[in-house]
């Protein structure tokens, strides 16, 4: 896993119709658009998709639709829970259904580094070999996991191949877990793709992120970690930036993106499941507002 790992794998939303039921069908477009703009992979079930409204068999569904319309592509399952029953059923049908790994953020109970051994050393009993992604998301988990405790987790469990970080200041932790880490392990990066050009330069292998515009992710990350040219990284980056940070908005952003994203033809509706956001029309109008001044693409 490490070895192909590099580069924007988006972290895709879940469609649902307006009366909240899953759209499959919108899976597919929401694929080829995320690919056609530069994703080498996709990162399901995910926070910002929306995954805590899921039941674990339309979890799995949905990630099976998203491997059928991924052209061989790596698909990542988030499968994160406080029942350690649930991960494992779920990650064991997820990978049956061909997603290159799953995602595992530790439980709100692991506090102390002896706890995060103990936790993920029950979860690799159950789920065996299943290659892994370390989610550090301490803003979501609640669990402030430290760099040594980190490389101790990827040294005991081989089946950790990526790392995604998103402990503030992400930057710095990118930098100290490249020196502390045991072995190599891939090291991408979250945060709304908030601070891509600072996690690139100090050695990140590219985002984990979600963006209503997924080709400014891609072409930074090309830009900085392919063709060297720094300065021309952060002028696209700049170009995005106020739409980036007024997606940075927690359950209201992932609402404002999926807007954005059925205005671009990705998504039929931009419909959450409850208790999801809702758009009123001072939001519209924010938004419209916003995108009028950047001149952004189709």
């Amino acid at each position: 896993m490490p070895e192909t790992t590099q580069g924007l794998h988006v972290v895709a939303q879940t469609p649902f119709h307006p009366d909240g039921a899953v759209d499959h069908d919108s899976i597919a477009t929401l694929s080829e658009f995320y690919y056609r703009h530069g994703a080498r992979g996709l990162t399901v079930l995910g926070v910002s998709g929306e995954a805590q409204t899921l039941a674990p068999d339309e979890a799995v569904a949905v990630a099976a639709s998203f491997v059928a319309a991924s052209g061989g592509r790596a698909i990542f399952a988030g499968v994160s829970s406080p029942n350690l029953a649930i991960l494992a059923d779920v990650a064991a049908q997820v990978m049956a259904e061909g997603a290159r790994g799953v995602m595992i953020a530790p439980a709100a109970s692991a506090r102390t580094d002896e706890a995060l051994l103990s936790y993920f050393d029950t979860v690799f009993e159950r789920i065996g070999d299943v290659p892994t992604v370390l989610q550090d998301f301490p803003a979501a988990s609640g669990v402030q996991m430290s760099v040594p405790a980190m490389a101790r987790l990827v040294e005991a469990f081989p089946q950790i191949g990526v790392v995604k970080e998103e402990d503030l200041p992400s930057a710095r932790k990118v930098a100290a877990l490249r020196c502390a880490l045991p072995r190599h392990v891939r090291i991408l990066t979250g945060n709304n793709g908030l601070y891509l050009p600072q996690e690139l330069a100090r050695g990140a292998d590219g985002p984990m992120a979600g963006f209503s515009y997924p080709e400014m992710l891609s072409g930074v990350d090309r830009l900085m970690r392919e063709e060297g040219d720094v300065a021309a990284a952060h002028a696209l980056f700049n170009r995005y930036l106020p739409l980036l940070k007024h997606e940075a908005q927690g359950t209201l952003g992932i609402a404002l993106r999926k807007e954005s994203m059925r205005r671009r033809g990705a998504l039929a509706s931009a419909a959450m499941r409850a208790p999801g956001g809702r758009l009123d029309e001072h939001d519209i109008a924010e938004l419209d507002a916003i995108v009028a001044h950047m001149d952004l693409p189709e």
